[in-house]
């Protein structure tokens, strides 16, 4: 295992005599997202803060690059605090200046630089985030979705080595929601951050996150995958997770990951006792991507919404389907073979083909590219190897458009 870009020993923290952070541990790896959950009020930001050196700590250590913060010397901490940038809960952008010389500031204040240099880079970010229509508005003047974007360009434009996201989306609606996920997980991997974000958007950080922390009680109780943290047989964490489960997902109105897998694992106990066939059954929107560069990152999210309520329409009452990350939905089908399975598909594909979900096109000549991979699951097998089997067994994918 590499040595961690950012570590937490024993971190404590203390306000009026009430402990928030109580021996926390965390490690924070290079190039990844991290996401902390836990409880509201439970210390995840005041973990953050400590990150950035907002606050320090009653005892304990953060550790950059593995040297403890607290031996570094002036020099030291101004080079440590320039690596890392911090997007606020609420954008907290000032509403005199406009949007242009909101994201230069953070290069005016702490580089010398030329104007010229400071708007070649400014610029550079406003076409990145796809903003560059409203560089000379001011903060009153845009939507609140606008705004997460001109906060987070703000805190790229130092080409910061770690970037800070304080609940980025709080306050957005699903579509919204989403798409500020979306675009904080498409320029992580292009520009290689390493992101660590608070946030109790679950599932959706799932989609994004390379690892997760748990908080509770001032402790750090779980860190690791996404998928481990779903499967944890840790009774504070199952009670977390049936605590934020909804009955529907609040972006495509399917079911939730977790009644899916609850669907997979009736289903798989019924196959083994009665050698009743099922199939699972992987829809993948395959230009989302390219939809996002071309357009938007919120029109990318639209017609995912919009896709999945028609496909939703199409499936049989017994079917469970839920979204499996920013471009998939996964289908249970019961009582299903593989030729009844590629029966299904063959009249959802016709279905939605004559379905207008798609009423502004979101460039020239769009198209929605959709494939269908399907594997009839078996006994005691784990759903990630069915799903795998269904996304790369090119025999039994299925493709098709809807324009």
């Amino acid at each position: 295992m590499p040595q961690p870009l950012i570590q937490i020993v024993d971190l404590c923290k203390s306000f009026s005599g009430q402990k928030v952070l109580n021996g926390a541990n965390l490690s924070i790896y290079r190039g990844e997202i991290t996401t902390i959950i836990g409880k509201s009020g439970g210390g995840k930001s005041v973990l953050l803060k400590h990150i950035i050196g907002l606050l320090e700590p009653d005892s304990g250590q953060v550790l950059f690059d593995g040297m403890p913060i607290s031996d570094m010397n002036k020099a030291q901490k101004k080079a440590w605090r320039s690596k890392i940038s911090y997007v606020f809960q609420n954008a907290a952008l000032f509403d005199s200046l406009t949007v242009f010389d909101n994201i230069a500031m953070p290069l005016v204040e702490t580089r010398r630089v030329s104007k010229k240099e400071v708007a070649a880079a400014v610029e550079k970010r406003l076409v990145q985030l796809d903003i560059q229509a409203i560089g000379g508005k001011y903060p009153s003047q845009i939507s609140g979705g606008m705004q997460k974007r001109v906060s987070l360009a703000r805190a790229l434009i130092t080409e910061p080595e770690v970037v800070l996201f304080d609940e980025p989306t709080t306050g957005l609606d699903p579509i919204r929601k989403s798409a500020v996920l979306s675009m904080v997980s498409s320029y992580q991997r292009r520009l290689g951050f390493t992101g660590v974000m608070v946030s109790h958007e679950i599932p959706d950080i799932f989609f994004i996150s390379q690892r997760v922390a748990m908080l509770d009680k001032g402790k750090v109780v779980f860190e690791g995958p996404p998928e481990d943290l779903q499967r944890s047989d840790n009774p504070v964490i199952i009670e977390f997770l049936q605590g934020l489960e909804q009955p529907r997902d609040s972006l495509t109105g399917l079911g939730t990951q977790q009644q899916l897998s609850r669907s997979y694992e009736a289903e798989t106990d019924r196959s083994a006792r009665t050698a009743q066939a099922f199939c699972l059954v992987v829809f993948s929107l395959d230009n989302l991507e390219e939809i996002t560069e071309q357009s938007s990152h919120i029109m990318a999210q639209t017609l995912m919404a919009d896709f999945a309520v028609e496909l939703g329409r199409h499936l049989r009452v017994f079917d469970s389907c839920a979204r499996y990350g920013f471009s998939r939905m996964i289908a249970v089908m019961p009582h299903t073979g593989m030729d009844e399975a590629k029966k299904l598909i063959e009249l959802i594909s016709r279905s939605l083909q004559r379905r207008n979900i798609v009423p502004i096109a979101p460039y020239p000549d769009f198209c929605l590219m959709v494939s269908a991979g399907f594997a009839q699951a078996r006994a005691d097998e784990a759903i990630e190897a069915v799903l795998e089997r269904a996304a790369n067994d090119k025999k039994s994918i299925y493709t098709f458009k809807v324009c």
